[in-house]
This record gives C-alpha cells, sequence and structure tokens, in this order.
C-alpha cells in the first residue's frame, strides 16, 4: 500500500489547515489510521489515530481539541482538519496505516505503511 499525503501549507498562527491521506493502489484490507509529525533533530510524534472502523481516536495533549482525525469513504482515506494553529505545529507531517489486529497505541516502528510527508508551516 503506498499513501500518499497532501495539504500542507503555509498559515497564520491560529489558521486552519486540513490534511488528506489516499492510497495510491487498490487494497482490500482495512487499516488503523495516523497522522505523525516530526521536527528536525526529535523523534516522530503521534498526533492523532483512528481505528479501521473510525469508531475510536487518540490525540495527544498537545492537540487535543484543536486536531481531528476522520475517515473518507474510500477505504483507508484519512483527514486531519487542524484549527487553532500554532508555529509550534510547524513540521512534516506523515500518515501511516497499521494493519487493524494492532492496538490503537502502537510504537511508529509497528506501522506498515508510511506516506511521503506533507509541510505544515505556521507563521507567527
Amino acid at each position: 500500500v503506498q499513501l500518499q499525503a497532501s495539504g500542507g501549507g503555509l498559515v497564520q498562527a491560529g489558521g486552519s489547515l486540513r490534511l488528506s491521506c489516499a492510497p495510491s493502489g487498490r487494497t482490500s484490507s482495512s487499516y488503523n489510521m495516523g497522522w505523525f509529525r516530526q521536527a528536525p533533530g526529535k523523534g516522530r510524534e503521534r498526533v492523532a489515530v483512528i481505528t479501521s472502523t473510525g469508531g475510536r481516536t487518540y490525540y495527544p495533549d498537545s492537540v487535543k481539541g484543536r486536531f481531528t482525525i476522520s475517515r473518507g469513504n474510500a477505504k483507508n482515506t484519512v483527514y486531519l482538519q487542524m484549527n487553532s494553529l500554532k508555529p509550534e505545529d510547524s513540521t512534516v507531517y506523515y500518515c501511516a496505516a497499521a494493519r487493524a489486529w494492532k492496538s490503537l497505541m502502537v510504537v511508529s516502528t509497528e506501522y506498515d505503511y508510511w506516506g511521503q510527508g506533507t509541510l505544515v508551516t505556521v507563521s507567527s
């Protein structure tokens, strides 16, 4: 499965962006989907994850109440709505897919497929 992430860009603090992630090939399997971000010199941070059915989500405190992950109608398509953006949200965002039997909270290294990343820049 190849994932294509898009929607990054430059926005002022307090603004919004919507990231999209879609598989480029067909697959019959459904995956838990996640968004991660990684600043230079830092580890990969989980930003939002959602189960294969869309029934459960998780957000860290750093984005809770500002970011919303959702699944699209197409299989394994996922979105990340980011509101009230802050300069510290600036970095590259990656979408990823994990086989549905895995825990929603597995570490990033346990994800099976990754998108190429999309850059988000929030100006102050």
